[in-house]
């Protein structure tokens, strides 16, 4: 087979097999085998070149689906207009009524079998997310008085661990039932901040949400 002189248009053709495939028969359906059948003439080597196993293959791919996440945030981040709370809010119903998390919640596979994915996902949460997307705004919401806390760096790491890995059924397997008890205790947790952010629609998109995940298992 000839070098390959174009790394990065492999490395998306990989990652456009994989979505699909794992779109079509679930992450732990799909083999590395199916995902060289659809490669059209790419050799095994040339997968193992760029990722040593199918888990590094869902990381990038995740990694390719949050980098669209984060572009909203910092959009609500850095928009006018709105107080520290009110960004808050917008943030929390525009993650979950993103269209692209019905294809994450399809995708996903159980984190608690691929740790590889857990660790990436702490790691984007606490070093990436909680620092620059939501430590801003809810420093923003001191000066507006909109918020009232004197640990912003912990409230910031508490609300999003809490909505990224505490309420998410990927990890943890949550019915929809629990998802909802999680759901109102956040709710509660949030309340007692002052922070009266969440509402029933947002329940409903993560009871959706949690089905579309129980329903691909």
């Amino acid at each position: 087979m000839a070098r390959n002189k174009h790394p990065e248009e492999t490395v998306n053709l990989i990652l456009d097999v994989a979505f699909r495939l794992f779109m079509e028969k679930g992450y732990e359906n799909t083999s590395i085998q199916d995902i060289i059948h659809g490669l059209g003439g790419l050799s095994k080597g040339a997968i193992y070149h760029h990722f040593k196993s199918k888990e590094d293959i869902l990381v990038a791919v995740t990694s390719r689906m949050t980098e669209e996440s984060n572009r909203m945030l910092a959009a609500i981040r850095d928009c006018s207009g709105l107080s520290g709370k009110e960004k808050l809010k917008t943030i929390f119903k525009a993650s979950i009524d993103r269209p692209v998390q019905d294809d994450i919640f399809t995708v996903a596979p159980n984190f608690g079998n691929n740790p590889k994915l857990l660790v990436s996902l702490l790691q984007d949460t606490i070093e990436e997310v909680a620092p620059n997307y939501i430590l801003p705004i809810i420093k923003q919401g001191i000066s507006d008085g909109s918020i009232k806390t004197d640990y912003p760096e912990q409230l910031a790491e508490l609300i999003i661990l809490a909505a990224n890995v505490w309420m998410n059924p990927m990890i943890f397997g949550d019915s929809e039932e629990e998802s909802y008890r999680k759901f109102m205790v956040f709710s509660q947790m949030l309340q007692g901040f002052g922070l009266d952010i969440v509402d029933h629609e947002m329940l409903e998109r993560l009871r959706e949400l949690t089905a579309i995940y129980q329903k691909n298992r």
